[in-house]
């Protein structure tokens, strides 16, 4: 019985096999089903394969070690990125399979922080065709080019138009490089196979003059379309997935912040839709500071919060810290007044003209600061909140590397014996402040997480481990979820529940250490939790919905692949 294209059948004596009708040359340069030196002789024999191949089989093991034997060898982190995308390219399940024993190892090379470089460098390093690339010229013709796309059944999109990647700003074309990276991901941590997966590049030009100026530059050579031109190709977009990809869930990325919000409060409700610089990045954020009030004693109505980046991210940050303040019991107004973003002009005042306006919901009355000293009137920089604002959460989605100073971090100690100071932004040479820095200025009392991964810092003779706050602990199992459920919205109740079920997951041996986070070599074990948690959560808002009598654990196990080699049989 099958299970879909590219996961398991069996026949009728309980034999798991994979029927495959191609072979020959076209077999080897099919991503998905190449074994490459790992096809037994009988399947040689059945393939056409003789000759094409090196005599002796491989086994899987062999494969994987000279595999690793060969990323190892790379000499910068770079070369080990291009070594596994040429991996990816010519053998999905190996690639997969050496992932998943090297997440550690591995989960920052093939996205943060090394995904970056690899994007500011995409036109210059180009090696193979991979995923879409959607412009105002043919997205009237995606129905075509989803005919020619090796991966059918699409189930989980991540698509881009570039202008936000990372800490990095506009990158064009080059943004194609994040989707990859984070359908890598759906596929490490949640199981879902490569084959159901599509990375979408929207190439609406570029305002990089760096760029621009390149010859060797692969994206349209153009300015970037805005306005009304702008927002029919995202319609355009959106109706061309609806009808080509009818069962995707589509996952917004890297979009400028304005661009973020507008299209999730267009779009989610046509399709099943998230923003994960939005909802991802809160939760996951919503997550560590829960970890952190258990190891506080204390609860999240009883924190003060300064956001620190008031784009996508920060605000995004900002709604799920509401959310769960709500679900404690905390009224909407008490919740909102315990919650302060910051931007480059400052604190946030309602009075600011041309304010964005999803901004708007955290802006505090310009009259709160009226006793205040401040150097200039009506703007508060964050040191001048947190002298007159008792602030025990701190956290950084601003991209400004350093700016969270020691007289921040000393004068939350007059507020709190632990703060918590979360420097967020990604890369690593954006990152508010090291977390070294941190223990020092503080003594060893912060509560300490980050966004980009840290080695272990030693402090006072005590060794911390430093929690990375990666999105990946929620947007697979969101994707998955989704998938699993056939919700038709992804709701904020999702992103909440996952939220507090990764805090959950959290052992108190990590929490008395201070440590929020769990370890990315935990991923699929973290995805599998959370996963459960949402869908727990689908089934008890709606019991006559879609999971209706389902087990959720079987129809999870429905929905996963493992990467090993079937046996082939000739169709």
């Amino acid at each position: 019985m099958a299970t879909g294209k590219y996961l398991r059948w069996k026949d009728a004596q309980g034999n798991e096999f994979r029927p495959v009708s191609i072979s020959g040359t076209e077999l080897l340069n099919d991503r998905l089903l190449n074994k490459s030196t790992g096809f037994s002789y009988e399947e040689r024999e059945a393939f056409n394969l003789n000759g094409l191949l090196p005599p002796k089989p491989q086994t899987f093991e062999d494969q994987l070690k000279r595999a690793y034997q060969g990323f190892l060898s790379a000499c910068s982190d770079i070369e080990q990125y291009l070594f596994l995308r040429a991996l990816q390219d010519r053998n999905e399940t190996l690639f997969y399979a050496l992932l998943s024993r090297h997440v550690e190892e591995m989960t920052p090379i093939i996205y943060t922080p090394t995904v970056g470089k690899a994007c500011q460098e995409f036109s210059h390093r180009y090696q193979k065709a991979r995923g879409l690339y959607v412009t105002a010229d043919n997205v009237d013709s995606m129905g075509e080019m989803a005919r020619h796309f090796a991966g059918k059944e699409i189930k989980i999109i991540v698509v881009t138009d570039s202008q936000g990647i990372l800490g990095l700003g506009d990158l064009g074309a080059g943004g194609m490089g994040i989707p990859i990276g984070k359908l890598s991901l759906y596929t490490l941590g949640a199981g879902i196979h490569p084959g159901h997966c599509l990375p979408v590049a929207l190439d609406v030009g570029t305002d990089n003059q760096d760029l621009l100026n390149d010859p060797m530059y692969l994206g349209i050579p153009k300015k970037r379309m805005k306005g009304e031109a702008y927002k029919l190709f995202i319609d355009k977009f959106v109706q061309q997935t609806k009808l080509h990809f009818p069962k995707a869930v589509l996952q917004w990325e890297d979009f400028s912040k304005s661009n973020a919000f507008n299209n999730l409060a267009k779009y989610e409700d046509e399709i099943p839709s998230f923003n994960d610089d939005i909802q991802g990045t809160g939760a996951v954020v919503l997550a560590g500071i829960i970890g952190a009030t258990k190891i506080k004693g204390e609860t999240l109505g009883e924190q003060i919060f300064a956001v620190y980046g008031a784009g996508a991210g920060g605000v995004g940050v900002a709604d799920q810290i509401f959310a769960g303040l709500l679900k404690e019991g905390v009224s909407h107004q008490a919740a909102r007044d315990r919650i302060f973003i910051l931007d480059s002009q400052g604190v946030v005042f309602d009075n600011r003209e041309g304010l964005d306006e999803y901004k708007h919901r955290y802006a505090k009355p310009v009259s709160l600061a009226s006793d205040w000293q401040l150097k200039e009137d009506n703007k508060a920089d964050l040191s001048e909140l947190i002298d007159n604002v008792a602030v025990t959460v701190l956290l950084g989605c601003s991209g400004v590397g350093g700016a969270f100073k020691e007289n921040h971090v000393k004068k939350m100690l007059d507020y709190t014996q632990r703060p918590m100071v979360f420097p967020l932004s990604n890369p690593t040479s954006n990152c508010e402040a090291l977390p070294e820095d941190i223990y020092r200025w503080s003594q060893g009392q912060a509560i300490v997480a980050t966004g980009s991964p840290f080695d272990d810092v030693e402090y006072d003779g005590k060794p911390y481990r430093i929690g990375q706050g990666n999105n990946v602990f929620i947007f697979p199992a969101v994707g998955l979820a989704t998938i699993v459920s056939g919700v038709k919205k992804i709701t904020m109740e999702m992103f909440t529940t996952a939220s507090f079920a990764l805090a959950d997951y959290v052992p108190q041996q990590d929490l008395d250490e201070g440590c929020v986070f769990p370890r990315i070599g935990e991923l699929k074990a973290v995805s599998m939790h959370v996963a459960k948690a949402v869908l727990k959560q689908i089934q008890e808002t709606d019991p006559d919905g879609c999971m209706c009598g389902k087990e959720i654990d079987q129809e999870l196990a429905a929905h996963m692949w493992e990467p090993i080699y079937l046996p082939y049989r000739r169709v």
